[in-house]
């Protein structure tokens, strides 16, 4: 696969302003101002535990600025550890959950095991973290889970809908964990990469009570037609997997706190907008819906702009995240950002004035080790002069080697922090 670095300064722009988002939200800038001080401990001990793609990164700020002892357990996507001299990393396997993620599941419950009231339990919570801490509840197996888990990716489920199955699913989420920790008080820092922002779909919300329930969970297998092992159906349908709600006695210690968001990514990005000229606009911080019906509708928008001057005159940026989903129909490699840069090429079908970017800020969109991509007024063209069919590239769900093969796709490599998808369209005047 190549990867062309920028060459136009539509596509200079696109990138600092994606770069700028991923560092408005690196760990190191926004978890020291939210640790406690070690004065307010008293006579207790501080435990840090975590999970998700971000949590080693955490882990390594809270290290930094934390002067009295400390110790603890975090676990992180392969390729995203961050060395740490008193927090224990452990990797394990995203999207799809390992024996790896599992063992650390337990090891965490365990090392939260028997804590007095003075002790303080430091929870680093970011996106992925779910997948990260595949524990599952008596009668359910790891593979079942792994099961389940590639059924939901195909589903075209929403982000929430995912979460709330796994959550009535699992011995830790759903606010288990929490409870394990109980009576030390719980401060869950946390990195939101969901549309909304709700703690209960951060990671599958492993200290905070949940509001659904295993009728909710049954209803979303009903709608997205995910077939079940036997065992886990039984584990729904007995109400096994109902998880403690809101007002539970033992979650009254238990604090939330969010430390980046995706609202916070696009606002630094509109900042670097505004610096090059360009009046920046956030149409929202938490668009869903499936990926190519997105691009088609940011296309169209895009277009109106460009040629109506309607809603806004260019030259501006449009900015939006959130989480957008994939049915998966064909054979190809996926991705919901590239999936909606496709669709919204389409949409556009080659307009002289506008280029635009769309990738996770994770690094990895889907399963690829790819960010997203850039979209260029040439991109149609120079996918036709190759002999392929962006139409069929579509249909086939391969957005990943649509924009490969043009030298278009955006790699960041593992970014270490994760506030969900970032898009950007840069309309220029007429």
């Amino acid at each position: 696969m190549a990867v062309q670095p920028p060459s136009t300064p539509q596509q200079r722009l696109l990138r600092r302003m994606f770069d700028a988002a991923i560092a408005s939200a690196q760990p190191a800038l926004c978890v020291p101002p939210h640790l406690p001080s070690p004065s307010s401990l008293g006579t207790g001990r501080l435990v840090v535990i975590g999970a998700g793609k971000a949590s080693a990164a955490m882990a390594r700020a809270v290290e930094d600025h934390w002067h009295g002892p400390l110790s603890g357990l975090v676990v992180t996507r392969y390729g995203h550890a961050v060395p740490c001299q008193r927090i224990e990393i452990v990797e394990a396997a995203h999207p799809v959950p390992d024996a790896a993620g599992m063992a650390a599941a337990q090891r965490m419950l365990e090392l939260v095991a028997g804590l007095c009231e003075d002790d303080l339990v430091l929870c680093l919570i970011s996106g992925g973290g779910s997948a990260l801490l595949p524990l599952p509840l008596p009668g359910i197996t790891l593979a079942m889970k792994q099961q389940v888990n590639r059924a939901l990716l195909q589903s075209g489920a929403t982000i929430a809908e995912m979460n709330c199955l796994r959550r009535h699913l699992s011995a830790i989420k759903g606010g288990r964990l929490a409870l394990a920790c109980h009576p030390a008080r719980v401060l869950t820092l946390l990195l939101s990469d969901v549309p909304g922002d709700a703690p209960t779909d951060i990671a599958s919300g492993p200290t905070v009570g949940d509001v659904t329930t295993c009728a909710d969970a049954l209803d979303i297998v009903r709608r997205h037609g995910i077939v079940l092992p036997p065992a886990v159906r039984e584990v729904l349908e007995s109400g096994q997997g109902e998880s403690p709600r809101p007002g539970h006695p033992h979650l009254a210690r238990s604090e939330v706190r969010m430390v980046a968001t995706p609202q916070m990514a696009l606002k630094a990005a509109a900042e670097v907008a505004r610096q090059a000229g360009y009046t920046p606009y956030i149409l929202g911080d938490a668009l869903e819906g499936e990926a190519r019906d997105m691009g088609r509708v940011l296309g169209g928008m895009a277009l109106q702009v460009a040629e109506r001057q309607q809603p806004f005159a260019a030259p501006c940026v449009l900015l939006s995240g959130g989480e957008t989903t994939v049915t998966v129909r064909g054979d190809g490699r996926g991705g919901r950002n590239v999936e909606c840069l496709l669709s919204m090429a389409l949409a556009l079908q080659g307009h002289p004035r506008i280029h635009a970017l769309a990738g996770d800020t994770d690094g990895v969109d889907g399963q690829e080790e790819i960010a997203g991509a850039q979209l260029t007024p040439t991109t149609l063209q120079r996918a036709l002069a190759l002999g392929i069919r962006p139409a069929d590239a579509l249909a086939r769900n391969d957005g990943h080697g649509f924009f490969g093969a043009l030298g278009d796709a955006v790699v960041t490599g593992p970014t270490l922090t994760n506030v969900n998808d970032f898009r950007a369209i840069v309309i220029d005047a007429p």
